[in-house]
């Protein structure tokens, strides 16, 4: 008979300076699954679930799903949400089970648990015992902690910026959890931080300190001198005491060589802590840059504002770019997006074909990125905003931005959606009718996971500093949590 597994996933990256706190119904918007409905909507997809359900088949385990609930990136989560998503997954270990390979974030802070995820995983190893192995897969921006070390047995960060190895990162799990259960291995986890804010080049792991570690990391588990090796730049949009950079190790039992090679990675996290693989351009300049290349190229310019990321938990309905784009007349443009469902409301009414004003964007809060834009738009298309995504990090799953409309203001298409959600897939703007390949110019709200589907069709790639909360976080450093001294708030040696 197989061993009983407990597998979910609870993902949240919380932003806790938004003023958008984080409910159940921000995890319905996105994904909110239990039990039965799981295995219909993650079968066969290359996803962590995907992964999971795989290796059930392959290991024939009992697998034990209750939950699978991920919200968009927002605001601290209620307490009330929380309980009810942990006691969701907790549940699942009722009667008792050999192991559990858990999907979470790392970055999850909630009204009463700075580590939301430490507190999931003290509770579930209180409930087990100490000898069930618990394995986990994280992000890599996640904010690592002692409690998440000591509570599981293994830490499996994925090793790309965007993320596209979520699948693999979930076989590696489930390979070393069968291990586990089995008795070949005994993995123990250990942790090093050093008093570092943000650094590991923001996670990219295209070139850098961060992809440095990650290849360093791998080619230790390919010389059996650790079961695993993670590397996370941590989350900086999130005021807690565990912020910053980590470096986790999984040792086959308690061997001291785990915590010299995590303390070795983190000491060239602190000595390359100013590396920056980009820089952002203002709004006039990146304007301008589209304008001179209109009718000079057969790709298109793709720009992204990174200080209204809907993915970091930014609002995702500044204006400041938009409205620099119209005033400057941008033609064969497309903007991706602005959340504001009174405004697809507004789409809906006025009907597709027709014309008419609507007010868009800028009511979360207008010093952060721009207040409220109006326009006279056409209405191109209406959608109810499902659709599958097929690009680099959509691996078949199905997304839903709930009831979407594609506006026309004189040269540039205008996206706007009811659930929040940064541009990671073409198909979020093709399910609308627009084709990002014959366009001059592309903006989109993101930081790096755009670049995924979107760099490869581009002529050029840049980053926008749009004024938005992003922007506002980095230059005003408003923290009050965050452990002192750390670097760049402190002056360290």
């Amino acid at each position: 008979m197989g061993y009983r597994v407990l597998t979910g996933e609870i993902a949240h990256e919380t932003n806790t300076f938004s003023v958008v706190p984080t409910t159940m119904e921000h995890f319905r918007r996105r994904v909110f699954l239990t039990a039965n409905e799981i295995p219909a909507r993650r079968l066969g997809t290359r996803s962590e679930f995907g992964a999971t359900f795989e290796a059930a088949e392959k290991y024939g385990w009992t697998l034990i799903h209750p939950v699978a609930a991920s919200a968009n990136p927002s605001g601290t989560i209620t307490s009330e949400t929380f309980e009810t998503l942990a006691g969701l997954l907790l549940a699942g270990a009722d009667g008792g089970i050999d192991g559990a390979l858990l999907h979470l974030h790392g970055a999850m802070v909630t009204e009463n648990y700075q580590d939301g995820e430490g507190e999931i995983l003290r509770r579930l190893r209180e409930k087990v015992g100490p000898d069930v192995p618990i394995v986990v897969t994280l992000d890599l921006h996640g904010n690592i902690t002692e409690q998440m070390a000591a509570c599981a047995n293994a830490l499996i960060a994925v090793r790309t910026y965007p993320h596209v190895d979520y699948y693999e990162r979930a076989w590696q799990g489930a390979d070393l959890l069968q291990r586990a259960m089995a008795g070949e291995i005994k993995p123990r986890t250990v942790i090093a931080k050093r008093p570092m804010l943000r650094g590991l080049n923001g996670g990219r792991t295209q070139i850098g300190p961060m992809r440095e570690l990650i290849e360093r990391g791998a080619a230790l588990e390919q010389e059996g001198r650790a079961l695993v090796v993670s590397v996370c730049s941590g989350f900086t949009a999130a005021d807690i005491h565990d912020i910053g950079p980590s470096v986790t190790v999984t040792t086959d039992g308690a061997d001291p060589t785990g915590q010299a090679i995590a303390e070795e990675f983190m000491d060239y996290a602190w000595k390359t802590r100013d590396y920056l693989s980009v820089s952002n351009h203002t709004i006039e300049d990146a304007v301008r840059h589209a304008r001179d290349g209109e009718g000079k190229h057969e790709r298109p310019l793709v720009m992204a504002d990174v200080t209204d990321n809907p993915g970091s938990g930014h609002y995702g309905d500044s204006t400041n770019l938009l409205r620099a784009m119209i005033a400057a007349d941008l033609q064969n443009t497309a903007f991706y997006a602005i959340f504001d469902p009174a405004a697809v409301q507004a789409a809906i009414a006025i009907g597709i074909g027709n014309s008419g004003t609507i007010t868009m964007g800028g009511k979360h809060d207008p010093s952060a990125g721009g207040g409220p834009l109006t326009v006279t738009a056409q209405i191109v298309t209406l959608s109810d905003g499902k659709f599958q995504t097929f690009g680099p990090m959509g691996g078949g799953v199905w997304r839903d931005y709930g009831p979407s409309a594609l506006l026309r203001v004189g040269g540039i298409e205008i996206a706007l959606i009811t659930n929040n959600g940064q541009a990671v897939d073409t198909a979020q703007l093709t399910s609308l009718g627009c084709d990002p390949t014959r366009k001059n110019t592309v903006a989109v709200k993101s930081n790096h996971h755009f670049r995924a589907a979107f760099e490869p069709l581009s002529r050029e790639v840049i980053t926008v500093n749009g004024g938005a909360l992003g922007a506002m976080i980095l230059r005003d450093a408003p923290y009050k949590n965050v452990r002192r001294p750390i670097w760049p708030l402190d002056p360290l040696a």
